[in-house]
């Protein structure tokens, strides 16, 4: 079976159209005149670009290093204390800084250990009395009779300093 398979497909191969192979022909149909050559422009290369700018950077490299007239120095050397003038600067700015954050961390570290007033100075008394007086079971609310003479007497005293102040506005 297995020689009438192969027979077969070497038949089929053989029966199957050729594909056609065109030639490549060089000859150009455009017209009779063989003698003209064809003009191709060369761009320069990447090695021309970077050897001209290689000699100009060396050129201007050579400039800039040369010092000036009556012996003043070179841009270069001008350019270099320049940048360490700018030195100096970014240092006593950093010194600044540094002073800064210390005074902020010492600053801190005074709030976060002061003692801590732990009263709260009330605009009214009545402040602890605002719930419903009906349905409230015994005991539920405080006596805060001693809160309220506090408040009394520094009413009274508030009152006192403020007439004593008239009194002396009112002599002068």
């Amino acid at each position: 079976m297995l020689a009438i398979r192969q027979r077969a497909a070497l038949f089929a191969r053989q029966a199957r159209p050729q594909a056609v192979r065109n030639t490549r022909r060089y000859g150009s149909s455009h017209g009779h005149d063989h003698h003209h050559e064809h003009t191709v422009e060369e761009k320069l290369g990447t090695g021309f670009y970077l050897t001209a700018a290689i000699l100009a950077g060396t050129w201007v490299v050579y400039k800039v290093s040369r010092p000036g007239k009556d012996g003043e120095l070179s841009t270069f050397s001008k350019w270099l204390k320049e940048w360490a003038d700018l030195h100096q600067t970014w240092e006593t700015r950093n010194d600044l800084l540094a002073a800064a954050v210390e005074q902020a961390a010492q600053d801190k570290h005074l709030m976060l250990n002061a003692p801590r007033n732990r009263t709260h100075e009330l605009r009214f008394p009545e402040v602890f009395n605002t719930g419903s007086p009906f349905n409230v079971p015994a005991g539920h609310y405080v006596n805060i009779d001693k809160v309220v003479a506090h408040y009394q007497q520094q009413h009274l005293k508030e009152e006192e300093r403020k007439a004593a102040k008239l009194a002396a506005a009112a002599q002068q």
